[in-house]
């Protein structure tokens, strides 16, 4: 027998703390089940227990919400009822601040909210796109098909972000220990040809003088400009922060040769499966952008969804005041032309998504295709260039021995 610590929330609502007596952790979870409580956490750990706070924003947050997403797609389409799904989904869930989530979300459900209203209470969590599908769910009574397109929707970014946060890993590691090599060899290596040369007061080679000079240059000021760098790095993502930043910082990335294309294309993929999802439950349209514009990551797109928003209000559609806002690829306005023309807007959103989702990955795949040979010769030839320095001076010590 063992004490376990346990941290439960009672039927009112309210948290409760303590200690219980028993074989496992498993064995607790039951005694305090059959008490009519519901246990987020029981361990040997006391400080575990009695510290566990809510989070604020966490790494495995959006894994979090989307294994939640699936789990009540698959119970609601089994027929269980909305509060034993969220409390089977409490208990599938690995980690014990999502599992507090859920439990709380139940207790808010249970005190008479709608679900929508429920999850609404945990806003960094589930976003407004997600909460009013799922309000307009309810609404329909097709909440299960709700989640089934939120589980879509939710897989299909977690997707794309993966696949472009992977393709980019190679080409800043590769630079990063192209930039390290070049250091070590400037602030280790070449000084040591500098004391040779020092006491043989021999005629440098103009390549190694240059060497020389650099390493003196890294050795003297080095330090100065990396503080620099690092100070620079805070002004300027201090100024990114604020809205007038952000807007310049935005617009200055979409028109980087490629990356911006990837970037805009990406933006685009992410705002055409939001509108399919949200359109696809009869959310309003004029709702539903600005639902979506809110989710995009670059402001000078979603600033001018705002337009677009106006130009539904007044009667132009969506086609066109996609078009004259000249943020997205000009076959999203046509896709969305014909959309209008046949009365399947949500299909055409759809279809645009897996368009430019698999144009984000193929422009991704053609940007670190030209960046990551142009960073092998770029520091190719550096490193190159101070070998061949040190080779000449190696052969100028040579002939003055000879």
């Amino acid at each position: 027998m063992a004490t376990f610590f346990f941290r439960a929330v009672a039927s009112d609502g309210k948290l409760r703390t303590g200690s219980l007596t028993g074989e496992t952790d498993k064995v607790v979870a039951r005694e305090l089940r059959r008490q009519g409580l519901t246990p987020i956490y029981v361990g040997m750990d006391q400080k575990s227990s009695f510290e566990l706070k809510l989070p604020a924003f966490t790494r495995g947050r959006r894994r979090d919400v989307l294994f939640f997403t699936q789990e009540l797609s698959t119970l609601l389409n089994a027929g269980v009822p909305v509060d034993r799904a969220l409390t089977i989904s409490g208990e599938l869930t690995e980690h014990p601040q999502f599992r507090f989530i859920i439990l709380d979300v139940l207790r808010v459900l249970k005190g008479g909210k709608s679900l929508a209203d429920s999850l609404a209470v945990h806003p960094r969590y589930f976003s407004d796109l997600y909460i009013n599908m799922v309000r307009a769910g309810e609404a329909s009574g097709s909440l299960a098909a709700v989640f089934e397109r939120l589980a879509e929707f939710e897989r299909s970014r977690d997707e794309l972000r993966n696949y472009i946060i992977s393709s980019m890993i190679y080409p800043g590691l590769l630079t990063l220990v192209g930039l390290g090599s070049i250091f070590v060899l400037l602030n280790f290596v070449v000084p040591r040809f500098a004391a040779v040369f020092a006491e043989s007061h021999m005629k440098i080679p103009l390549p190694t003088l240059i060497m020389l000079e650099a390493s003196r240059i890294v050795q003297a000021y080095g330090w100065m400009a990396a503080a620099a760098l690092v100070v620079t790095a805070v002004i300027f993502r201090g100024y990114i922060r604020t809205t007038v930043g952000r807007l310049w910082w935005d617009t200055m990335r979409l028109r980087v040769p490629l990356l911006g294309d990837a970037l805009r294309k990406a933006e685009t993929a992410r705002f055409a499966r939001s509108m399919a999802t949200l359109v696809a439950n009869n959310v309003p349209l004029v709702q539903s952008i600005g639902i979506s514009g809110a989710i995009l990551n670059n402001r000078k797109i979603s600033g001018a969804l705002a337009e677009v928003a106006q130009g539904v209000k007044r009667g132009e559609g969506i086609a066109g005041p996609v078009r004259k806002a000249a943020v997205f690829p000009p076959l999203a306005g046509h896709l969305l032309m014909v959309g209008e023309e046949t009365g399947r807007l949500d299909h055409m959103f759809a279809r645009m998504a897996d368009i430019y989702e698999s144009d984000t990955r193929s422009a991704i795949k053609r940007f670190t295709s030209l960046f990551e040979p142009l960073v092998i010769l770029v520091m190719g030839v550096m490193v190159g260039a101070l070998i061949l320095s040190m080779l000449l001076a190696i052969t100028s010590i040579n002939e003055v021995a000879v």
